[in-house]
């Protein structure tokens, strides 16, 4: 399954949470949510993963955790607030980085 297809399951998981909860809960919960509808659907989803930084062939933990990372593919950062702003986006680019995957979804619910 490609990134591309990924995505187009989240985004529409995504929504049918929204449609269903709406906003204002805590991340946990729609974590929680999010990571049993995918599963749900077959993909395999990681939940919190450790992702350490490797520098001069040394692995430095440096606290950073994917909120979820769907078949080992995409990224995804569950953000439940008022507006993103650029750290949010810094996050999923570093991310991204460490991990060296093409596809990160910042997503506001």
């Amino acid at each position: 399954m490609t990134e591309n297809e990924i995505s187009a399951i989240v985004v529409d998981v995504c929504y049918k949470i929204h449609i269903k909860l709406g906003p204002g809960l805590l991340e946990s919960v729609y974590e929680a949510i999010l990571h049993h509808e995918l599963t749900k659907r077959g993909l395999n989803v990681e939940r919190q993963k450790p992702l350490p930084v490797l520098w001069d062939g040394i692995k430095l933990d440096i606290g950073f955790r994917s909120d979820l990372i769907v078949n080992e593919k995409v990224i995804l950062e569950i953000k439940s607030i008022e507006q993103i702003t650029d750290i949010h986006a810094k996050q999923v680019l570093t991310y991204l980085k460490i991990t060296k995957m093409k596809l990160g979804l910042l997503i506001k619910l």
